[in-house]
């Protein structure tokens, strides 16, 4: 895992309202939001405008979603997988990223482990039983989600062998549905250099920063304000295995490793323009068109 860039969006300092906290999850500890039709246990987190559901898969786990836009499903580390949307049927033993069209879609394990699916708001059977559901009853820092236009073919299962895009195009491995963006780092070679962070924050998005494997850090900073009393402490959390970190806007945030094989994936909804306008940074940019007004 490489990387050496910072982004940052208009950082606001001195204003007189403090970013909020952000959440943390650890997947697969105490009980499931979601328990599907054949018993399947599911873990859901939630941002504003984004789901992150882990679902722990056994041998002939056989389930289904329905959801209303499109939606993600992340084989990594690989699980043998069998997903039907109703008109097509893909049989992946590999690490793969796939997206799903709106509407049902059944998922068959053939194997043991974590499956990330990956849903945007609009997807409110899942949205509603996030373990941090609450927390999200007012928020209003985050832009409304944006559709971007609809993938050239139209709306179908596509599915992305991980393996085919380990080639560097400058950062990470970036993939766009019309309404989510997630980005699959390498697994690191080794831990990070700790005098390589890359501190910033961001004006009006969440990042949900999901761990496969290994064990990271993250470092959270409140930006002061003119009012003393909003100020906090850093905040540094500790994850490994699966598990989430949403970071609200304006937070500064970085994050360090510190083993060889350390997994990290960044998720993010809607699509970023930013990201998109680098040339390559995209792998699927030519299915998924990016909006003619930016």
């Amino acid at each position: 895992m490489t990387v050496t860039k910072a982004f940052s969006d208009t950082r606001q300092i001195g204003g007189s309202a403090s970013c909020r906290p952000g959440s943390f999850a650890q997947f697969g500890v105490g009980a499931p939001q979601k328990v599907e039709a054949d018993g399947t246990p599911t873990w859901i987190t939630r941002g504003a405008n984004f789901v992150v559901a882990a679902t722990l898969v056994s041998e002939g786990a056989d389930f289904a979603q329905d959801v209303p836009d499109e939606s993600m499903v992340l084989l990594s580390p690989a699980i043998p997988m069998t997903v039907n949307d109703g008109n097509v049927t893909a049989r992946i033993d590999e690490e793969a990223l796939m997206i799903a069209p709106p509407g049902k879609t059944r998922l068959t394990a053939h194997g043991t482990g974590f499956v990330i699916r990956v849903f945007s708001s609009a997807a409110t059977s899942f949205r509603d039983l996030a373990s941090n559901a609450e927390a999200y009853r007012s928020v209003n820092d985050v832009a409304p989600l944006d559709y971007w236009p609809e993938p050239v073919g139209g709306f179908r299962l596509r599915t992305y062998k991980l393996a085919d895009y380990e080639n560097d195009v400058g950062f990470g491995r970036l993939f766009r549905s019309t309404n989510l963006m997630i980005n699959v780092f390498l697994p690191s070679a080794g831990p990070r250099d700790s005098s390589r962070l890359s501190p910033h924050d961001h004006a009006d998005f969440e990042q949900g920063s999901l761990t496969l494997g290994g064990d990271f850090t993250h470092y959270l900073r409140t930006p002061w304000t003119s009012d003393r009393s909003q100020w906090r402490e850093d905040q540094l959390q500790t994850c490994s295995d699966q598990s989430l970190m949403v970071i609200p806007p304006r937070m500064v945030h970085t994050t360090s490793w510190s083993s060889k094989g350390a997994r990290l994936v960044d998720v993010f909804a809607s699509p970023r323009a930013d990201f998109s306008s680098n040339p390559g940074w995209v792998r699927n940019a030519a299915e998924y068109p990016k909006p003619e007004t930016p």
